[in-house]
């Protein structure tokens, strides 16, 4: 009886075995023995495919950014987690915010990748991150009107320190012209009116400035405004003497000004301010920012994940010693920080390993949000294996670099596993 029971159990373990061996052991076995060999897989090459792994920039680059997801992404989305699970256990609303925070793993990495590239560009007209971002900046700082305003022909002005200022001083009862061009119509400010000249007054300096240009080939009079021309609404001007702005003005919405009769014998500046490029936002996608961006990506993917294992681990805290530490006195923090927290610590370090596991393999992030100009810096070693088995053609390199990720994945496998062993025990 013992031996068909025997018999019984082996053959409904069979295909089970036969497609663990298919799919797992004969591919990794394979990998081990193709990284002993060259490219052509003729060649045997010994250990040179691992000292590849330690004399390559690409591939020493992949490792320092994959300490980085180790490091980083693991304990982010774990906190984020732990905080998400604390807070709304006492709020009504909770199971919804926990519906919404745990969404983006119905999401696959895919579509992830696809959805933070277009969050993350560098248009703000495109990327949610950006148009943020420069609706702050801008508030605090605008940036100019005329960024691409500059003098044509027979202008009056030169380029000085950013900005341009009249090649001649200034007098009294002589009105000045000003006339730039380079402002698109599309992006000129609020408030343009039909440009005028300015009128001479005594004892002041009058001018005007404005977009000294009409449409069509010989229509219009350089040096002055044209009835289709507009005025420079906003423009400051300065009148500089030795060095010191001595007064200033803005220009009205005809683009005329004016300023007191200390400007007198002065030049006129409009400042670099004026001139000022637009802030377009960060580089999330740039060298210096493309890892900790793709790891904000993975982060929003997987902190639902950490708030549910949490959540259900908080759920069986006993209530009594919560209690117990409040009615001694303890803070709201003090008993989140020494009660709560030691009590999940076997809870968080199960999280912590499970996704420490998750980011050492991971590659579709990286292969889809960074560009191609920033893909060496956001490299890592599952991508590298791509680049190298496929793209490059060095399959041996490629092996090595899959059993040294196997030879990474597996002591972190073993602490979960024993772990949860020691939890199924207690």
């Amino acid at each position: 009886m013992t031996g068909t029971r025997k018999t019984v159990a082996a053959l409904f373990l069979l295909p089970a075995l036969v497609l663990l061996g298919a799919l797992v052991v004969y591919p990794i076995g394979y990998s081990v023995v193709r990284s002993f060999y060259d490219n052509s897989g003729d060649g045997f090459a010994g250990m040179d495919n691992y000292r590849t792994l330690f004399t390559d920039d690409g591939i020493r680059t992949a490792l320092k950014n994959n300490v980085i997801w180790v490091v980083f992404a693991p304990t982010v989305a774990t906190a984020l987690g732990l905080v998400f699970a604390v807070l709304t256990e006492r709020v009504r609303w909770g199971t919804a915010f926990k519906l919404v925070v745990f969404m983006p793993m119905a999401i696959s990495m895919l579509a992830a990748g696809i959805i933070f590239r277009l969050v993350y560009d560098q248009d703000p007209d495109k990327g949610v991150a950006n148009a943020v971002w420069v609706g702050v900046h801008d508030t605090f700082a605008q940036s100019s009107a005329f960024p691409k305003a500059h003098p044509g022909r027979r202008s009056p002005l030169v380029a000085e320190g950013g900005g341009f200022v009249t090649q001649d001083v200034v007098h009294a009862g002589r009105p000045v012209a000003l006339p730039l061009v380079g402002v698109a119509p599309d992006q000129l400010p609020d408030g343009v009116r039909k440009a005028a000249a300015a009128r001479a007054e005594p004892g002041r300096i009058t001018g005007s400035t404005w977009q000294d240009f009409t449409r069509g080939k010989g229509v219009g009079q350089l040096g002055a405004p044209d009835p289709t021309e507009v005025g420079y609404a906003g423009m400051r001007i300065e009148a500089v003497k030795d060095g010191t702005v001595v007064a200033s003005a803005t220009a009205s919405g005809d683009g005329t000004f004016t300023l007191p009769a200390a400007a007198d014998g002065a030049r006129l500046r409009l400042p670099a301010e004026n001139f000022r490029e637009p802030y377009d936002g960060v580089g999330w996608l740039g060298p210096a920012l493309v890892t900790p961006a793709i790891i904000g990506a993975y982060v929003w993917m997987w902190a639902g994940f950490a708030m549910v294992l949490i959540a259900a681990g908080l759920a069986g805290v006993p209530r009594e010693l919560l209690e117990a530490a409040r009615v001694d006195g303890a803070t709201e923090w003090q008993v989140f920080r020494k009660v709560t927290v030691p009590l999940l610590a076997p809870v968080l370090a199960v999280v912590v390993v499970t996704l420490m596991i998750n980011v050492l393999k991971v590659f579709d992030l990286v292969f889809i949000i960074a560009p191609g100009s920033s893909q060496d810096d956001a490299n890592v070693l599952a991508l590298e294996l791509y680049r190298k088995g496929f793209a490059e053609g060095r399959p041996g390199v490629a092996s090595a670099i899959s059993v040294f990720l196997l030879l990474l994945v597996i002591p972190v496998m073993l602490f979960n596993v024993r772990r949860l062993r020691r939890e199924v025990r207690r």
